[in-house]
């Protein structure tokens, strides 16, 4: 079939800062997902997008083109126990020790909302949900489009793979980014994130835009500007959406890995763990609540153990055994404090790659993992260590990885003789809607 555009009219429009028009965008995203646009073409003009930016007219016709290529879920004919319910999404951009989904499902669910979670893998430094779970003996993360309906409509909450029938253009274009060079474009981060989100067709989304060395966003102006285009294109989809920046310059909880923050997940569900994860947990789960139209305070759940009957059903109805041992990696590596005084600082970058490079994470998709691999922390910013103290203990279950994460864990962390007060940490940095 003759197509309407030449791939190199695109490209060189792009490249000479020209704003794409409508027809161009359809055009481009529908012929690179049937193959009419080389892999190479499309590289082409993903750094053109990266070097020159697109419009915020632009970013929306695109999302709007990659939600086209595939197909939409429907949530509209779910039931709950008294009847038609609310459906409500989170989305993370990523970071390290992020296992806020895992509470945050179950935990939101108590209110009578149901919580579509289609989620990732873990690539590079930052962790995937689904492979935290996976280590879950039996738990199982790709489902039906009709189970998932059937989970929702009896527990509520649901976290499972994203079928391959949603924005099947941004699985392709997704993978391209990541061998690029332009994953930290924010018009395509954007489209990507919100085509996937909008297609999923939850009534309301929050986002967690993390920001700092362990986030795709260093800076909190691009994460801003980010949060900024995400919630705009999912307010014009008719999507309720809010976004909260984060900080991600140290890691979230003590625990960097898959086994190791199920566990941790646990301890919050269970009314315990790391106080930073408990506060975003409960602070995410109030914005759903508001964005459904709920007015409860979601940290009673937490502590009453409302939401760990909903994560135990949740995980069950996966095949899973959420009583059962979780993996413990054959191999462990103390780091000790090298002097007394107050860690001042750790460094979320470092901490994510040492436990990608001890086996908790991947460098390509198709690489597994090791369930128990990872980094186990003994102390956060602000608190009070001795020389001799353990920091962190490493994990693998191949010992010779051991050489390169500490490598990695080289200056990753600064002591210094001072008070808590100087490394106090504000982990919410800000809050933005669309009204």
């Amino acid at each position: 079939m003759s197509e309407a555009f030449d791939a190199v009219d695109v490209i060189r429009a792009k490249r000479d800062g020209q704003e794409l028009s409508d027809e161009q965008i359809d055009w481009v995203v529908d012929a690179y997902t049937r193959g009419a646009v080389a892999e190479e073409q499309m590289s082409a003009l993903a750094m053109a997008i990266y070097l020159n930016g697109m419009r915020r007219e632009e970013i929306a016709r695109w999302t709007r083109a990659m939600i086209a290529s595939g197909e939409r879920l429907d949530f509209s004919a779910i039931l709950g126990p008294t009847g038609k319910i609310a459906t409500a999404d989170k989305h993370s951009t990523g970071g390290v020790g992020d296992k806020i989904t895992l509470p945050l499902a179950p935990l939101v669910a108590v209110y009578g909302i149901a919580v579509p979670q289609l989620s990732g893998r873990g690539l590079g430094h930052t962790g995937g949900t689904l492979d935290k779970l996976e280590s879950i003996p039996g738990w199982q993360a790709s489902v039906s489009n009709e189970r998932m309906m059937k989970i929702l409509g009896s527990i509520g909450a649901v976290i499972c793979a994203a079928g391959t029938g949603l924005a099947p253009a941004d699985k392709k274009l997704y993978a391209l980014r990541d061998v690029t060079g332009t994953v930290e474009a924010i018009p395509l981060i954007a489209s990507s994130i919100m085509s996937k989100k909008i297609a999923e067709g939850t009534d309301s989304l929050v986002l967690d835009v993390k920001v700092g060395s362990g986030a795709f966003m260093k800076d909190e102006e691009s994460a801003r500007e980010l949060a900024r285009t995400m919630v705009a294109l999912g307010d014009e989809s008719g999507v309720r959406t809010s976004a909260l920046l984060t900080d991600m310059s140290t890691p979230l909880g003590l625990t960097v890995g898959n086994a190791i923050e199920v566990e941790e997940s646990v301890e919050v569900l269970s009314g315990g763990g790391p106080e930073d994860v408990v506060e975003l947990t409960v602070a995410l789960a109030r914005e759903m609540l508001l964005a459904s139209g709920v007015d409860e305070d979601p940290a009673e759940a937490l502590a009453d153990g409302r939401a760990m009957d909903i994560y135990k059903n949740m995980i069950r109805a996966q095949g899973g055994d959420p009583d059962a041992a979780l993996p413990v990696a054959r191999e462990s590596h103390v780091i000790k404090a090298p002097e007394t005084g107050t860690l001042h600082s750790l460094d979320a970058l470092s901490v994510g790659v040492a436990s990608w490079r001890l086996g908790a994470g991947r460098s390509r998709k198709e690489d597994p993992v090791q369930a128990g691999a990872g980094v186990r922390l003994h102390a956060k910013p602000g608190d009070h260590v001795a020389e001799g103290q353990p920091l962190m203990t490493l994990l693998t279950d191949t010992p010779e990885r051991f050489e390169r994460a500490l490598n990695t864990l080289n200056g990753s962390f600064k002591i210094a003789q001072s008070g808590p007060a100087d490394v106090e940490r504000r982990l919410i940095l800000d809050r933005l809607s669309a009204e």
